[in-house]
């Protein structure tokens, strides 16, 4: 019987512990930690990154799937701050990405005439200016050189067999310098050859183009076939400004019109240019179109690769605005976080129009008195996929 009984007890006081732990275990109740949000556990602890004790967060029963909601601790932390929309001017001018790049229309390139081994290069660094004429390097073919022996033996034998009427040796002679001049020899090289009645092992080609050298895809010793590319040339006279546009801004860019690039590199220096290009076909995966302004390059100052705006002008209008950084953009269009109660947030597809002085246009998507998130945007972004485990746009229009 005594036996019995501390069984009972046993088994009482093992129950007791059993439900002691479950009671921890809240469902509605998760843990993490202040310096480390995205460790998220459900019972008490310590967080495995910092060790600070994790802080028990409730979770909110009006949560909506497309809604998120922070604690007021995230809320300081994540600096999260909004204001309601309302309209307000924008317009004067559109502000656009650029990058400065060659003008193609002044890019060139040389390629050999002949196939053979390349025994010296006069240019080996990208960047040269390379002069038009300038000797660009030598080779050594077998075909030109028999080609060079053929006009040299028409010449002796004109010579030699002077007073032979039945041959038309003239006819032959300009044959052979027909074949040179097409291999790409000069007529000043064929003069000085028929002169020193010897031909050179190498031949030196001289460039047909100048500019600057941007392209060298052999070295000395190498073959290089008929037509083969030996260096391609870029004239920095002109340049173009390569600008991203949106779709929602293509309505603001026209063809032909002129424009005013400006370069941060050089004290926010305009340069006025025109639009000669805009592309007919938008980027399906960035929805981003692309525009060249070509722009003079006065003492070729400006170099490929930096940095520009292109400023175009637009009427000013009444319309609802943002600061830039409160709008998401990516390839499948933009976003806004808005406000919809105490601490939740929620995000919304939104159009945009124009840019102008870090302000942005909205042209559908939001409404007057909407409250917004101006700072803290890409992280309610990142904690929503975090939380949700999934895109907050997903299954939206775009």
């Amino acid at each position: 019987m005594r036996y019995f009984i501390i069984t009972l007890i046993t088994l009482f006081i093992l129950a007791a512990c059993k439900n002691k732990n479950n009671v921890a275990a809240d469902p509605d109740t998760y843990y993490t930690c202040s310096m480390d949000p995205q460790v998220v556990e459900y019972k008490p602890g310590k967080c495995p990154i910092c060790k600070m004790d994790l802080t028990p967060v409730k979770k909110k029963n009006g949560e909506k799937k497309d809604e998120l909601q922070l604690s007021e601790q995230q809320m300081q932390l994540g600096n999260i701050q909004t204001d309601t929309i309302r309209n307000g001017t924008i317009g004067d001018q559109l502000v656009l990405t650029a990058t400065l790049n060659f003008d193609q229309m002044k890019a060139s390139s040389v390629s050999s005439r002949v196939m053979g081994r390349v025994e010296r290069l006069y240019y080996k660094n990208l960047g040269d200016y390379v002069k038009k004429g300038a000797a660009l390097y030598e080779i050594y073919s077998e075909e030109l050189n028999n080609a060079k022996q053929e006009y040299l033996l028409a010449l002796d034998k004109k010579k030699t067999f002077a007073a032979e009427t039945v041959i038309d040796f003239d006819q032959l002679i300009q044959s052979a310098k027909n074949k040179l001049l097409l291999w790409g020899m000069s007529e000043t090289q064929i003069n000085e050859l028929a002169e020193k009645k010897k031909a050179t092992p190498t031949t030196t080609f001289y460039s047909t183009a100048g500019g600057y050298m941007t392209q060298l895809d052999i070295r000395e010793g190498d073959y290089v076939m008929e037509g083969g590319t030996i260096v391609k040339l870029a004239d920095l006279s002109t340049l173009w400004a390569e600008a991203q546009v949106y779709t929602s801004q293509m309505a603001e860019v026209n063809s032909n019109c002129m424009a005013t690039v400006q370069l941060p590199d050089f004290d926010n220096k305009e340069i006025k240019g025109r639009i000669e290009f805009v592309n007919p076909e938008i980027n399906p995966d960035t929805r981003i179109n692309l525009i060249r302004v070509s722009i003079p390059n006065a003492g070729n100052q400006l170099k490929p690769g930096m940095p520009a705006y292109v400023l175009l002008k637009s009427p000013q209008r009444t319309s609802l605005t943002l600061p830039v950084d409160a709008v998401i953009r990516d390839g499948k269009g933009a976003t806004v976080w808005i406000q919809t109660g105490a601490n939740t947030f929620k995000s919304v597809m939104v159009q945009t129009g124009l840019e102008s002085n870090d302000r942005i246009e909205i042209k559908s998507g939001l409404k007057k008195g909407d409250i917004v998130v101006l700072n803290g945007a890409y992280l309610l972004h990142s904690e929503f996929v975090f939380k949700k485990g999934a895109d907050p746009m997903a299954g939206h229009n775009h």
